[in-house]
């Protein structure tokens, strides 16, 4: 079974994951950010693996260092359920459309962190709200869009791969950031995936991939 549980403590953050590569897309999720939470289960979906996740940290401060450190423990999380990374795919790739937003994402498990990211993004908050008992919105939350880049390079850096996201079209900050992360998800997925032809080999002419 390719899966693995990691909990990382540090003065910021406390964050505990549980992944399984080869499931079937559920997630159960206690996670301080609505947005976040919304991508983590999409990521969970589009990817078809399941994922539990019970996360905290300094939020008074901002959203960077438990969105940063998300992307740590799930990326470490990946590169320990890989394990030698015997028989899989390797390299994957995903053009996803969502609504007017076009998004790509190439991967390569190579054993090599490199990230490319151009989400063309705004900069400005994506501002969450809720109805009050008198029938009011008042605002509940926002979600810091500058920190999605912040979490897939922690999980590039920890899952040791190389990764590109671009958006080639789009309008909404929020359909270019979910569109990644779908696209993100179903291109591992894909290269997560065990090749039937060469199952006991390592997909590397070194022989490893480290």
């Amino acid at each position: 079974m390719r899966q693995a549980a990691i909990k990382r403590t540090t003065g910021e953050t406390d964050i505990s994951i549980m992944l399984n590569l080869d499931g079937r897309g559920e997630a159960q999720l206690d996670y301080p950010i609505g947005f976040m939470k919304h991508m983590l289960n999409t990521f969970a979906r589009h990817g078809l693996f399941d994922l539990e996740i019970m996360a905290s940290g300094d939020l008074e401060v901002d959203q960077h260092h438990l969105v940063e450190d998300t992307g740590i423990v799930l990326g470490q999380c990946f590169a320990k359920a890989l394990g030698d990374k015997r028989g899989i795919v390797r390299c994957a790739s995903c053009l996803y459309p969502m609504d007017e937003t076009l998004a790509r994402a190439a991967v390569d498990i190579s054993g090599r962190a490199f990230l490319v990211f151009d989400a063309q993004l705004s900069g400005v908050p994506l501002v969450a709200a809720q109805e009050t008992n008198s029938g009011e919105m008042t605002e509940t939350g926002a979600f810091q869009t500058d920190t999605a880049e912040d979490f897939w390079q922690g999980f590039v850096s920890a899952a040791a791969l190389t990764l590109h996201l671009e958006i080639l079209r789009g309008r909404s900050d929020h359909h270019k950031i979910e569109a990644l992360y779908k696209a993100a998800a179903r291109a591992l997925r894909q290269a997560c995936e065990i090749d039937c032809r060469a199952a006991e080999t390592i997909p590397s002419t070194k022989g490893v991939l480290v």
